[in-house]
């Protein structure tokens, strides 16, 4: 046994010296060249923003104008936000075309994190792969510009590696220190070490037996997509003859090839909203669809070999409890070799993510198996204390990560998350693989192809330090005005500055009065998050167009809790109606399709399915007498049954007031067979599901079980217990 510590521990050092040499020799190679960088500074020449945002209806008119633009964009998604920005920076004529609502597919599932990749980096130490290391390297750069570019919407966060063995606290200590000096002068903060003690004071909830210390190193946290978007409607305002135009959903429909004298390609599409059908001309077009970029490639050339191998990365949100409120968690090497985050997000924890083939498909949805796999995951991290329950899982979502195989590379089967642009023999400009991070750099490769391939006028790329909307008027400080000028709830005006920046002032002026002592304005849609009506009136304004959009995106409240976001649909739809002039059939529709979202894409689905009309009860007599009467105690025509009136005759008995349309979801919730009323067998059903903690937070369980609480307390005492009276 010793001799094998002896050996496990010269190989350590061994590897830990060749890999900080390694580390240290491209640290200097970059000091050399970027030393005297302190910070992103923005390129010269690189516009300030001015002026209004353009219209919907505006947008279309420009592009069914007949124009000829110098490049046209399909894909609204991070990347293709991200390229139409660069194209209108450097001066160029820009139209973008989304399918579907901006940033509704993968760019909206992700981790909400902005990071190098530490797991990258190992592979590239281990396999000597200097591919890997490169883009290790450009992503913490470019994580660097994010967190410049738009300071309101993202900051540093620092994660957590639990250490259960000790020959693993160098192993990893070496690693994390090589990811902070491949970083460089952009490292966010240095990495450090932390005894058994202070890990378990900075999270209680961590698992305690075995636990030898802990490593923090910092990566950057990261919201939306639609940030990115304002940048490119205002992006090049201040440009000499660059104009843009951007609008969704408009679904492309396929090329006409380019003109051999003009160069000029037109592509036909459809307005989805509308149905109107128009060509929009373009001398260069830029294919960045994500997981769609194979059928948009095929539209260009039917023989063309398919460069994307689809993965799918599952991820649940669980509530603020199971994590601090600022120290995220991984997992490095989970049961299958794959790699977990925990981290905390807008109150609440979010951890993920998974990684399996999938088909390509617009709605993906998130599977049991995956959902009980990362819960498996974090309970091996959690005391046992906490309990990890499935029922605790208030939103699970699927994302499609669009991994490539490089088509000029002699290992056609190799999958990266390296980015690959590719032009077709028609002038396609393709920009696929990638990740979050390292949006711009894609873009800036794509556009500087672009240029080079159609001979467009244009200058160098504008955008490395460029901030997006909303970032040039915000300081920590900014929501304070709010709550002076305005009088919004505190929390409502950090929420409003930390997702909108400088530009929150423009929420804040068309917010509700609430009629109320305090706050004076700011209507919220549901009582437990920071969301006011005022913002759905905004995203309209913003080119929301669908209940979904603003339910996921401009608003995160499908991500963040389904039940809280299915409560808040007939509000939204209503002001989405009155603000975009909807008649009832068309508010109904949406109703119906935001429903339809939540139900399969956002985990509703699997989270009703824990309790269904074939559900086991397993429960010990005692318990099912006990629930029995519970039950009975609102059934007290023995019927077998309970109803609203039910419910409404005790909570009128205990002087409990709560409106109809409240007590109708509340019991809809346990209906399993929906036919208006709760069963004895559904009842305990739901009891059992609470047990085994497949199901948490249930309105009907608490509010019975405290009606039976007061119930009791207000019977009267028997004689021959008061020792017989008088």
């Amino acid at each position: 046994m010793a001799f094998r510590k002896a050996v496990k521990g010269t190989a350590l050092i061994g590897g830990g010296a060749i890999a900080t040499v390694f580390g240290l020799s491209q640290f200097s190679q970059y000091r050399n060249k970027h030393g005297a960088l302190v910070q992103v500074q923005a390129e010269e020449g690189a516009p300030v923003r001015k002026g209004h945002l353009p219209t919907r209806e505006e947008q279309l008119l420009a592009l069914q104008s007949g124009e000829e633009f110098d490049v046209l964009v399909i894909g609204g998604g991070a990347t293709g936000c991200g390229c139409a920005l660069d194209a209108a920076t450097r001066g160029l004529k820009t139209a973008l075309l989304e399918r579907d609502d901006f940033s509704s597919g993968t760019s909206s599932r992700s981790t909400k994190l902005i990071h190098g990749g530490v797991r990258y980096l190992q592979k590239a130490i281990m396999n000597l792969d200097f591919e890997q290391y490169r883009m290790v390297k450009e992503a913490l750069e470019e994580r660097a510009h994010l967190l410049h570019s738009a300071p309101h919407l993202s900051a540093p966060l620092p994660i957590m590696l639990p250490i259960y063995k000790w020959w693993q606290l160098p192993y990893y200590w070496v690693g994390i220190k090589l990811y902070d000096l491949v970083a460089g002068s952009q490292c966010l903060k240095s990495s450090y070490v932390l005894t058994k003690a202070r890990a378990l004071e900075l999270f209680p909830m961590l698992r305690k037996d075995k636990l030898v210390g802990a490593i923090v190193y910092y990566d950057g946290a990261w919201p939306l997509c639609p940030a990115l978007l304002r940048g490119v409607d205002f992006g090049a305002e201040t440009q000499a003859g660059a104009w843009r135009s951007c609008a969704g959903p408009l679904q492309l429909e396929g090329f006409r090839m380019c003109s051999q004298v003009s160069g000029v390609c037109g592509v036909p599409c459809r307005d989805v909203l509308a149905g109107k059908e128009f060509d929009v001309r373009a001398k260069c077009v830029i294919n960045a669809t994500g997981p769609f970029t194979d059928s948009v490639r095929k539209m260009d050339d039917q023989e063309v070999p398919n460069i994307c191998q689809p993965s799918a990365g599952v991820h649940i949100v669980m509530p603020g409890y199971y994590s601090p409120d600022n120290m995220g968690l991984l997992d490095p090497a989970t049961s299958d070799g794959r790699v977990i985050f925990f981290l905390p997000w807008e109150k609440m924890t979010i951890a993920g993510t998974t990684d399996s083939p999938t088909d390509v498909t617009s709605h993906p949805i998130p599977t049991e198996e995956d959902i009980n796999f990362i819960l498996s995951e974090v309970r091996n991290y959690l005391g046992a204390d906490v309990e990890v329950r499935r029922g605790d899982v208030l939103a699970a979502w699927s994302g499609i990560r669009p991994l490539v195989t490089n088509p000029d590379s002699k290992d056609t089967q190799s999958l990266s998350r390296n980015h690959v642009v590719t032009i077709s023999d028609s002038g396609l400009i393709t920009i696929a693989g990638g990740k979050w991070t390292t949006y711009r750099a894609m873009a800036r490769d794509t556009i500087d192809a672009a240029v080079r391939e159609h001979g467009l006028r244009a200058g160098s790329c504008k955008t490395m330090g460029l901030q997006l909307e909303g970032a040039q008027d915000w300081s920590p400080t900014l929501y304070i005005r709010l709550v002076q000028d305005y009088g919004l709830e505190s929390e409502v005006a950090q929420h409003l500055a930390s997702t909108y920046g400088g530009k929150a002032f423009e929420v804040a002026k068309i917010a509700q009065v609430t009629g109320k002592r305090w706050p004076i304005v700011g209507k919220r849609l549901v009582s437990e998050f920071p969301y006011i009506e005022a913002e759905v009136v905004y995203g309209v304004k913003e080119y929301a167009r669908t209940a979904v959009d603003i339910i996921s995106r401009r608003t995160r409240l499908a991500f963040l809790n389904v039940q809280a976001a299915h409560e808040a649909l007939p509000r939204i739809v209503d002001i989405m109606g009155r603000e975009l002039n909807w008649c009832e059939q068309k508010k109904k529709e949406q109703l119906e399709t935001a429903k339809t979202f939540l139900y399969y894409e956002m985990g509703y689905k699997v989270k009703t399915d824990q309790l269904t009309d074939s559900s086991e009860i397993c429960l010990v007599p005692a318990d099912i007498e006990r629930y029995k009467k519970r039950f009975h105690m609102f059934d007290k025509d023995k019927k077998g049954f309970i109803t609203i009136l039910d419910v409404q005759r005790v909570l009128q008995s205990i002087s409990v007031q709560i409106d109809e349309n409240t007590l109708h979801e509340i019991l809809n919730e346990v209906d399993l067979n929906k036919n208006g009323q709760v069963e004895l067998n559904e009842f305990l059903q739901l009891m059992s599901a609470i047990q085994k903690g497949r199901v948490s937070g249930s309105r009907l369980a608490v509010l019975m079980k405290s009606a039976e609480e007061k119930l009791r307390r207000r019977q009267p005492i028997p004689v021959d217990r008061s020792g017989g009276g008088l």
